[in-house]
């Protein structure tokens, strides 16, 4: 049964799932997610992400702009 494509219901709908080897000894319904996962934290994650992002760029733009050591 390795390499084949099976249909596992969810609860909503069906999910193709490819067996691999590591699979053999697990039920289907482990590898079938009926949940979907929403991040936590709404508006102060998002603030968050942008401040990682903002910090993110600021080091590569600082990193671009400073002239590298002259070789000997």
């Amino acid at each position: 049964m390795v390499g084949f494509t099976l249909g596992v219901h969810n609860g909503k709908s069906h999910i193709d799932v490819l067996i691999a080897e590591e699979m053999v000894g697990h039920r289907l319904g482990e590898f079938s997610p009926t949940k979907k996962f929403l991040r936590h934290g709404g508006k102060m994650q998002k603030e968050m992400e942008a401040k990682k992002q903002e910090a993110e760029i600021a080091s590569a733009k600082a990193a671009k702009e400073s002239p590298a050591p002259a070789k000997k």
